[in-house]
C-alpha cells in the first residue's frame, strides 16, 4: 500500500509538472516567438548534461555501465531516441500547433495503445469493458478535435497526428525500459534518453543557425521547462511507473492534461468549450476503467527477444 500511494503521488507530480511544462511551451511559442525546433534540442541537451553530470560525479562507472553490453545499449538507445526524445519533439510541436490542453490529451491516448500491446502480448481479445474504454477515447478525441462538428477540424491534421504519434512514443517510454530500470536509477536513464534526443535533434534541426535570441523571459521560460518539464517531471513519472505499473500511472498522470488546461485557459487566454470538457470527461473515464482492471504482466520488446 505504501508503494501504491508513493507511485500514485509520484505519476501525479510528474504530470502537474508536464502540464506546467507544457503551458510554459505554449508561452514561449505564442508569446516569445520560439520554435519547437529550436527549443527541443536545447531543452533536452541541458536536462540530460544535469543528469549525466550529477551521476557521473556520483558513480561514473554505473552510469556507462548500460552500455557495456549490446542487448542493454540497444534499450537504452530504443527508450531513448524512439520513445523519450521522439516524445518531448512530438509534444511540443503538438503544443506549437494547437494548445498545451490538446497536445496532453492527445498524448493521454496511450493507455489504449498499452492495452492493445497487453493483449497482443497475452494473446488474448479484449475485454467488453475494454472495449468500451476504448469507445470512450475515440469519442474523446472526436469531440476535442471537432467539437461535434462532422465536416470541420477544431485542431489542424498536424496537430491531430502529431499529438497521436506522441501517445506512440509514451507506450515505448512506459513499456519498454522495464528490464533497465530494474538495474539503474531512472533519473539516470532519462539523463541518457535526453542528452541523446538532445544531440540527434541538433544535428538535426541544427538550432545554431537559426538566429534568435531569446528575452530574459524567455531564458527563465526554457530554465522552467527544462527543470520542471524534464528534470522533475520525467524522473518522478517514471519513478511511479516502476512502483505501480504503466496502467494504473496513466489514470494518475491525468493530472497533466488538467494542470494544462486550467493554465492555458486562466492565464494564457485559450478557448476551453463545453466540447473540450466533455471530450476530457470520456478519456478520464477511460482511464478510470483500464485502471480498474488487474494490472497485467506487460512484458517488454526487449524481455521477448
Amino acid at each position: 500500500m505504501n508503494d501504491r500511494v508513493k507511485g500514485a503521488f509520484l505519476t501525479m507530480f510528474g504530470g502537474a509538472c508536464w502540464g506546467i511544462s507544457g503551458c510554459v511551451g505554449q508561452y514561449l511559442f505564442t508569446r516569445q516567438n520560439m520554435d519547437s525546433t529550436w527549443l527541443v534540442p536545447i531543452r533536452l541537451g541541458l536536462a540530460g548534461l544535469l543528469l549525466c553530470g550529477y551521476y557521473g560525479l556520483r558513480n561514473w562507472r554505473q552510469l556507462i555501465d548500460p552500455w557495456r553490453t549490446l542487448r542493454n545499449a540497444r534499450d537504452l538507445v530504443i527508450y531513448g531516441l524512439a520513445g523519450v526524445s521522439c516524445c518531448q519533439f512530438l509534444y511540443f510541436l503538438t503544443i506549437q500547433l494547437s494548445t498545451a490542453g490538446v497536445a496532453t490529451i492527445l498524448q493521454d491516448l496511450s493507455p489504449v495503445l498499452i492495452l492493445g500491446v497487453t493483449c497482443w502480448q497475452a494473446r488474448r481479445h479484449p475485454q467488453v469493458f475494454e472495449l468500451f474504454s476504448v469507445v470512450l477515447a475515440l469519442v474523446g478525441v472526436f469531440l476535442l478535435t471537432t467539437h461535434g462538428s462532422l465536416t470541420d477540424l477544431a485542431v489542424s491534421p498536424a496537430a491531430l497526428l502529431s499529438g497521436v504519434l506522441s501517445a506512440v512514443c509514451v507506450v515505448i517510454y512506459t513499456v519498454w525500459p522495464r528490464r533497465l530500470q530494474q538495474q539503474y536509477p531512472t533519473p539516470m536513464l532519462q539523463g541518457w534518453a535526453f542528452l541523446m534526443g538532445g544531440t540527434a535533434f541538433s544535428l538535426l534541426f541544427r538550432p545554431w543557425q537559426v538566429h534568435y535570441h531569446p528575452t530574459t523571459a524567455g531564458l527563465i521560460g526554457i530554465a522552467a521547462v527544462v527543470l520542471i518539464g524534464n528534470v522533475l517531471a520525467f524522473s518522478s513519472y517514471m519513478s511511479g511507473v516502476k512502483l505501480i505499473g504503466p496502467t494504473r500511472s496513466s489514470l494518475y498522470s491525468f493530472a497533466e492534461p488538467v494542470t494544462a488546461a486550467i493554465i492555458s485557459t486562466t492565464v494564457l487566454g485559450s478557448a476551453f468549450t463545453p466540447w473540450d470538457a466533455l471530450g476530457f470527461l470520456c478519456i478520464f473515464l477511460m482511464l478510470v476503467l483500464l485502471s480498474l482492471r488487474h494490472e497485467p504482466a506487460v512484458q517488454t520488446t526487449g524481455q521477448k527477444s
